[in-house]
């Protein structure tokens, strides 16, 4: 533990470098506040004596000093060396931020208790940031968690609305596109009640990540939508790049050559992609537009045979 001793006094300066090295603790002497201050932010030390009369820079000042060079959540102990014992004194030594008073001449056993005080409430002080930063990780943690998806730990459908919202908003702001691709397993009823639920989940966690893999801008979402659907949000994406996306999920999922026996449509899981896109700012509708129209393009594409993808135009009601 290191103490920075700011005393004038050269007497005092020595009676009390003496009785801080019996405790156990190492002094740093400065003799003025400047020369103080300038030791500060080199030693950074564990506590601060500081006498209040001195040449030039008063106590008070070097305190007030010493509190604005402080990191956010750091606090060092400040105890001030007095002869003035008056109520005002005190209460000034407190407004600049110290901490307790010691009075001259210093009492070696005033001197150990007073420090092991600081030594007391710094180590509480220490023990509550380190407990605020866990449950700042851990409430972090539960915000990241509760916009995942338990199963295929991709954005879940909560993630998903703020998300869409979100960029919808930006997009019309901007003036850019924003596209929505659904994308929904082909007969996975037929595949989950033949093959086993605990199969048909790892059909859908293969998709996922299928999908994850395919995108490759940050901004761009991979959602589990609801049960084998999924949505993908592509933020600046007018429908010819919207098209090429869906076409790569589609034919990555096809090539996995996942077997589905139960399938009708080529022995193997395979998926159908609806597409749409729209320039918000351009128009008065809603993101539920948007997602209608994706909708009704994955209606189309099932229709048609799956395995396939479609787009339609965004109609916004009248």
């Amino acid at each position: 533990m290191k103490a920075l001793l700011i005393e004038d006094t050269l007497t005092s300066a020595t009676l009390v470098s003496h009785q801080l090295r019996k405790i156990g603790i190492e002094p740093i002497v400065a003799r003025d506040g400047e020369k103080g201050i300038e030791q500060f932010k080199l030693e950074r030390p564990d506590l601060i004596l500081l006498d209040i009369i001195m040449p030039g820079m008063d106590g008070f000042e070097v305190a007030r000093r010493i509190r604005q060079l402080e990191q956010a959540g750091e606090w060092t102990p400040i105890i001030f060396l007095t002869a003035r014992t008056s109520d005002a004194d005190l209460e000034k030594g407190i407004a600049v931020g110290g901490d307790d008073y010691l009075i001259k001449p210093v009492s070696e056993t005033v001197l150990a208790a007073k420090v092991r005080a600081m030594q007391r409430i710094a180590q509480m002080r220490y023990s509550l940031l380190v407990l605020t930063r866990k449950l700042d990780e851990a409430n972090q943690e539960l915000t990241r968690l509760s916009s995942l998806d338990g199963l295929t730990s991709i954005a879940n459908r909560r993630q998903f609305d703020e998300t869409l919202l979100r960029e919808w908003r930006r997009a019309s702001r901007q003036g850019k596109p924003l596209a929505l691709l659904l994308a929904d397993v082909d007969r996975f009823k037929q595949f989950n009640d033949g093959y086993g639920h605990q199969v048909g989940d790892e059909c859908l966690k293969a998709v996922a990540r299928t999908f994850t893999g395919v995108l490759r801008r940050p901004a761009d979402l991979v959602a589990r939508y609801g049960g084998e659907e999924f949505a993908v949000i592509l933020p600046d994406t007018d429908i010819t790049g919207a098209l090429q996306v869906a076409e790569g999920m589609r034919s990555a999922v096809e090539n996995l050559r996942i077997t589905h026996r139960y399938s009708q449509d080529g022995g193997v899981v395979t998926v159908s992609i609806g597409v749409a896109s729209v320039i918000p700012g351009r128009t008065e509708g809603r993101p539920a537009d948007l997602l209608k129209a994706a909708d009704d393009a994955l209606y189309q594409a099932k229709e048609s045979g799956r395995n396939r993808i479609a787009a339609t135009a965004v109609r916004i009601p009248p």
